[in-house]
């Protein structure tokens, strides 16, 4: 395989977790997204991977919930997910490490950059988990935070959404998937696939971002190689 981008910042949702009957982590889902990371690993690539939490808690449906408590919630569910899929690596023989953005050493290392760097040029897989640390900014923002900061030279947005539309799909039928579009005017026409804080951050930084959908955890390997049915955010 011809690879296009060595350090790569993988943004998976919590969504994507979600087993059936009510299980908040897909075991089987884990299984494939190792064996799929494995694969870039052995093709030279370092991988970071942070992960969101909408498996288990969303700070918008807190219901009377206080904003910042609910955005700390959020960010403690994204540390067990975080775990559950150091478990899966660790269980399928790839090194794997928690860096977490709030302070919990029983949990995985308290995350600074030089670390992120050091475990990644060792061949470890690096798990960013707490988001940034503080509320009010979304995973898609730490994810921008946390590339930038290693150097990363692409961010792989997995959602669930295909990728960048003109409009919402879901509430416009004329709604057309766009395969590339700058920083700017995905941020001056208002389009969320991303959050706009991330996009940026991106934009100011010069870092691209792929939006697809993980229907098939081999679009990642298609992503490395600079393939993507989805969009290209430059």
């Amino acid at each position: 395989m011809q690879v296009k981008y060595h350090r790569i910042l993988l943004k998976l949702s919590g969504e994507a977790m979600l087993g059936e009957g009510g299980r908040i982590i897909d075991e089987a889902f884990l299984r494939r997204i190792v064996a799929t990371v494995k694969a870039c690993l052995a093709e030279g690539v370092q991988v970071a991977i942070i992960v969101g939490a909408g498996n288990i808690w969303r700070g918008r449906q807190s219901g009377d919930i206080e904003r910042v408590r609910g955005d700390y919630m959020g960010m403690l569910a994204t540390a067990i997910n975080a775990i559950a899929l150091s478990d899966a690596f660790i269980r399928a023989g790839q090194d794997a490490r928690v860096l977490t953005a709030i302070n919990m050493p029983e949990i995985g290392e308290y995350y600074t950059r030089d670390a992120a760097v050091a475990h990644l040029e060792a061949g470890r897989v690096v798990i960013f988990a707490a988001g940034t640390g503080r509320p009010y900014f979304s995973t898609d923002t730490a994810a921008a935070l946390r590339a930038i900061e290693v150097g990363a030279d692409a961010i792989l947005m997995a959602k669930n959404v295909d990728g960048v539309y003109t409009a919402d799909p879901k509430t416009d039928p004329t709604a057309k998937k766009i395969d590339s579009i700058s920083y700017a005017e995905m941020l001056s026409r208002e389009l969320r696939v991303i959050d706009l804080t991330a996009a940026a951050l991106c934009r100011d930084c010069e870092i691209p971002t792929l939006v697809f959908k993980l229907a098939d955890t081999e679009d990642i390997l298609r992503a490395v190689a600079g393939e993507t049915t989805g969009t290209v955010i430059l």
